[in-house]
């Protein structure tokens, strides 16, 4: 009985304080209320003639649609003051009809009349609303109305009304598809708006009804370029997407033309001076020659695209900035795709959503333009905060980054990777430890050293998928590593991951020539255990089986056919069929076909190594950003990104009668008149500078240009053509890279030899005031002399070098390099510098000061820094004179990249205990005869790296010790020289890379 009364008091429209408000809301109803009294307030409210009440009434009908509540019942209330004069609720009611026109046909279709004479409503918002109410009523009869009624929306005078028929004709399109050719008319009338609200809803439904109709964006190519920085983001989305399909298709590919131009700049550059030099006649040949090579010129409208999308690299939509780095990276030249890097790192702050569309598409680009992001790699680098698929896309990342240089940072982020709690992380990180071995041959062995100590963790997921990378590695180099296979059978006792166990046998069986006794063994105990294995086990058992009975069949012959008949009697009908299979393949019988007699050709074929590579490596072929490019699968809707044409199309397709918008190209237009031979490479170098460097400098730029252009001295062209070849070579430089260069010309003008010195006084006073005391620094120098320059192509001018080991007088972190130049022409060489450099990332040169003169016979020493970042790559640069320009390459040992440190045994052995593991290098070596006494193995081993010898208490071992010169890291050498067996060479290094060079060269060395 207790019960009716809690029932009435729930009833009432009275609630607790706990209890929902529904009872309260007359927009709801009561809980309890039936069906037929549900909004009756409501309703009266939207039947009375105050319309006060009526605009109350449609707000609380609003506000239930926004909460997500059904008011589908209160339509025939709605609709009926579809005519109200009150422009407030008229919107209202239009805002309700759009929501439930489409459920509600019949009785919208009452209203049509109504919805018709709202088009021409005097305000603009009721007209757009009118028309959007009627584009929602998905009935085939009202086609014909709804397409006069967008016609006529076409050309209202209002923007906002325009917009919306844009948004119209999508709809009506997949309501009936043949008005495809009317509703082509209305977009075509529309992409002509000026306004920038219309633009992008009209590209829109221009990509929904007729994206193949790309003869409708010619004329309004350019004016959607310079709109496209006022139009709001999901239309700047939209449009930036067209464009890039649109320049696919009507411009050259830039990245293509750059390789022509890379092939053999400096014999162009040397053909055309020689030509010069013999007088006017060789100039036409020149001309004529000219054509044939093609060089590429950027069609005006392609470098409006990407000047007019960069500023939106900023822009405050992570939509948008994903945009504009799918153009860059399908449309920009290599040596401009790089301003889209900082960009991306900056979404890497947004939501995890966010991050994780950015990091799809940031993996994708880093494996074919990992040095775009290199200098960021520290910010891929995984927070303990970060969810799993997060973690998994930045360790992608990380592993496309590396290199030989950041291989070490790469790889202890790695090892403090494994110890995460996250298994699937930890799973994903020594896959992607064994894809950094694969891709960098030199820390392979590094790599698999880490591996194997990770067999000795507790966690039997980490030792597991240790052991399936191990496997793919040992297969490139499995003679050398039997200890380590040995290794892994042992744990076939302990490990219990079906794919790791399989993994194991699969290894024993392939090479149980390296494990001749093991190998039996480890097939009897899994005799044992059989039936309790899984089926992928079970499978390598009877592989394993079938090896062993090839090659050992003595040992291994009872114990094969017990395990084919286990598993002859198998539930699994694969391991069945396989017992079968292998029975008749590898037992001889009478009924044995031919297939028997080539057992051992079938099983111990020599199987290639496994290729480790990127999940991302072929999701290139989807447009980045799209839905496909994220599922790696074609979406619906999806249209591919076209190729490239062979020849471009006719430009003039763009051009309009009065373009106001195209003023900005009038300038690049008079250079091209003033001087014709030189325009197609002032465009080319033009454009890349204002789109390497900061808007502001855009103007100086231009100027800069346009006024070396108007020199027309030899010189002067000489350089402009070499500066453009060099630019389509190196990487975009930033403004603060362009800053340094600057700070640099001042320096080395400030460095000028005193004029006024001529013949082999300048050259002398030169080398002197580069180096007071060069003769006593060459006696330290260990390198032999290295050619730089040789003389027939410096025409008579000579270059050589060598590493002095002396510390730079201008910055300690750079490797002093003494440069030798000498003149075996007839004519002295005027004003020896170093051109500008063009230089990979973290690599700095110091130049010489400027030699003045060199006169015939003459020879000239300077010294150079140069700061190698810790790594073996060459620094680019150009040796200049007055008139020529020669591209030299500088490459390093990686002995010449450390400094000599002295310290005692204690202290040795203290540092040598903090870098073991990953950090240790360890190679076997047999020292010949010759290399036994004390004073050749130090002398092989200083003239190889740059160490310092450590006192050992030992006379059988040697230690050295050094740090290398950019970073300060640690270098230790240890040499055991015994008497009797194989010597052993260790090296202690953070820097990893290095470790594995320096081994490699020290035991080169040695045994030669």
């Amino acid at each position: 009985m207790s019960a009716a009364p809690a029932y009435s008091e729930d009833k009432g429209g009275s609630a607790g304080p706990g209890e929902p408000e529904y009872g309260h809301d007359p927009a709801s109803g009561g809980i309890f209320s039936s069906d037929y009294k549900r909004h009756d307030d409501l309703k009266e409210m939207l039947d009375t003639n105050k319309d006060s009440l009526k605009l109350e009434a449609m707000k609380r009908i609003v506000a239930m649609i926004a909460r997500g509540k059904n008011a589908s019942d209160l339509f025939p209330a709605v609709v009926k003051n579809v005519a109200c004069k009150n422009i407030e609720v008229k919107k209202l009611v239009y805002v309700y009809l759009v929501r439930y026109a489409e459920e509600q046909q019949d009785l919208a279709l009452l209203s049509i009349s109504t919805f018709q004479r709202g088009l021409k409503d005097p305000n603009q918002l009721i007209r757009a609303s009118a028309l959007r109410v009627l584009s929602s009523i998905r009935v085939p009869i009202i086609v014909p109305i709804m397409m006069l009624a967008i016609k006529e929306a076409a050309s209202d005078m209002s923007p906002y009304v325009r917009k919306t028929a844009a948004h119209a004709i999508p709809k009506l399109y997949s309501l009936d598809s043949d008005q495809k050719d009317q509703l082509i008319e209305v977009i075509e009338k529309l992409l002509a708006d000026k306004t920038t609200l219309v633009a992008g809803s009209v590209v829109m439904a221009f990509e929904e009804v007729c994206p193949e109709r790309i003869d409708l964006i010619h004329k309004n190519y350019r004016k959607l370029c310079n709109l496209l920085i006022d139009v709001e983001e999901w239309g700047q989305v939209v449009i930036i997407s067209m464009l890039t399909r649109y320049a696919r298709t009507q411009f050259l590919s830039p990245t293509q033309n750059e390789s022509l131009l890379e092939e053999n700049p400096e014999k162009a550059f040397y053909g055309s001076e020689e030509d010069e030099a013999k007088g006017p006649g060789s100039e036409e040949a020149a001309a004529t020659t000219l054509p044939a090579r093609k060089p590429y010129v950027m069609d005006p409208d392609h470098r409006l695209l990407l000047r007019n999308t960069k500023p939106l690299l900023q822009s405050r939509s992570a939509a948008v900035v994903m945009a504009v780095a799918q153009l860059y990276f399908h449309l920009a030249p290599k040596a401009e795709v790089g301003v889209i890097a900082k960009a991306l790192v900056r979404l890497l702050r947004s939501h995890s959503e966010v991050q994780y569309v950015v990091l799809q598409n940031v993996a994708t680009m880093s494996i074919k333009r990992r040095g775009m992001f290199e200098p960021y790699l520290k910010s891929f680098y995984i927070r303990s905060t970060d969810p799993t698929q997060i973690k998994i896309l930045k360790l992608e990342v990380l592993t496309n980054l590396a290199n030989e240089t950041n291989i070490p940072t790469v790889l202890r982020e790695f090892q403090t990777y494994i110890r995460s709690m996250d298994k699937d992380f930890v799973a994903a990180t020594i896959q992607a430890i064994g894809r950094c071995a694969t891709n960098i041959g030199r820390v392979r062995d590094t790599c698999l050293n880490g591996l194997v100590q990770l067999l000795s963790n507790r966690d039997e997921l980490v030792v597991a998928e240790s052991v399936v990378v191990i496997k793919k590695l040992l297969q490139m180099q499995p003679a050398q590593h039997g200890e380590i296979i040995k290794h892994l059978a042992k744990l076939t006792d302990n490990i219990q991951v079906p794919m790791a166990r399989a993994s194991i046998l699969w290894l024993i069986g392939e090479y149980c020539e390296h494990v001749p006794r093991i190998a039996p063994d480890v097939l009897r105990k899994m005799a044992k255990s059989f039936t309790a294995e899984e089926d992928i086990v079970k499978l390598q058992v009877i592989n394993l089986a079938a090896k062993l009975y090839l090659t050992n069949s003595k040992q291994t012959k009872l114990l094969t056919q017990y395990v084919l008949s286990l598993a002859k009697y198998d539930q699994n009908y694969d391991i069945r069929d396989r017992a079968r299979f292998t029975r008749q393949l590898i037992v001889p019988s009478e009924q044995g076909g031919a297939l028997s007699r080539h057992a051992k050709k079938l099983f111990l074929a020599p199987k290639p190594a496994p290729v480790l590579e990127s999940s991302f490596k072929d999701r290139d072929h989807f447009q980045l950003g799209s839905l496909s490019h994220l599922l790696n699968a074609k979406a619906t809707g999806y249209q591919e990104l076209p190729d490239w044409p062979e020849e471009a199309p006719d430009p003039s397709v763009r051009n309009v009668e009065v373009p106001e918008w195209t003023k900005c190209s009038s300038r690049e237009k008079r250079k091209e008149k003033e001087k014709p031979f030189y325009s197609d490479s002032e465009g080319e170098s033009g454009p890349t500078e204002s789109a390497d460097s900061d808007p502001e400098s855009e103007s100086e730029s231009d100027s800069k240009s346009s006024s070396e252009s108007g020199s027309g001295g030899s010189s002067s062209e000489s350089d402009n053509e070499d500066q453009d070849e060099d630019e389509e070579k190196g990487r975009s430089s930033e403004s603060d890279q362009s800053e340094e260069e600057g700070k640099k010309r001042q320096m080395k003008k400030r460095k000028k030899v005193p004029e006024g010195q001529e013949g082999g006084s300048s050259s002398d006073e030169g080398s002197d005031s580069s180096s007071s005391s060069s003769e006593s620094e060459m006696t330290s120098e260990t390198e032999e002399e290295q050619e730089l320059l040789h003389r027939v192509a410096g025409e008579g001018l000579a270059v050589d070098y060598t590493f002095s080991r002396q510390p730079f007088s201008g910055d300690p972190h750079m490797v002093s390099v003494h440069i030798h130049f000498s003149n075996s022409s007839d004519t002295p060489i005027k004003g020896l510098h170093v051109g500008t450099p063009k230089l990979p990332a973290g690599i700095s040169i110091q130049e010489f000061p400027e030699i003045e003169s060199l006169a015939p016979g003459e020879s000239a020493t300077a010294i150079m820094g140069i700061n190698f970042c810790d790594s073996t790559q060459a620094a680019n640069f150009q040796l200049c004179t007055q008139t020529r320009q020669f591209y030299v390459s500088i490459q390093p040992p990686v002995g010449e990249l450390m400094a000599p440190v002295f310290m005692s045994e204690n202290e040795f052995k203290k540092e040598q205990g903090k870098l073991t593991g990953m950090n240790e290098i360890t190679e076997k070596l047999t020292l010949p005869d010759t290399c036994r006494s004390d004073h050749i193995v130090v002398q092989k081993v200083t003239a190889t790296a740059n160490l310092g010898r450590v006192p050992c208490g030992t006379s059988d071992e040697y230690r050295f010790a050094g740090r290398t010169l950019t970073s300060g890291s640690l270098v230790l050498l240890t040499l055991d020289a015994r008497p009797t067996g194989a010597a052993q060479l260790t090296v202690n290094s953070e820097k990893m890379v290095i470790g594995t060079m320096l081994v490699k060269d020290v035991v080169q060395a040695l045994t030669q």
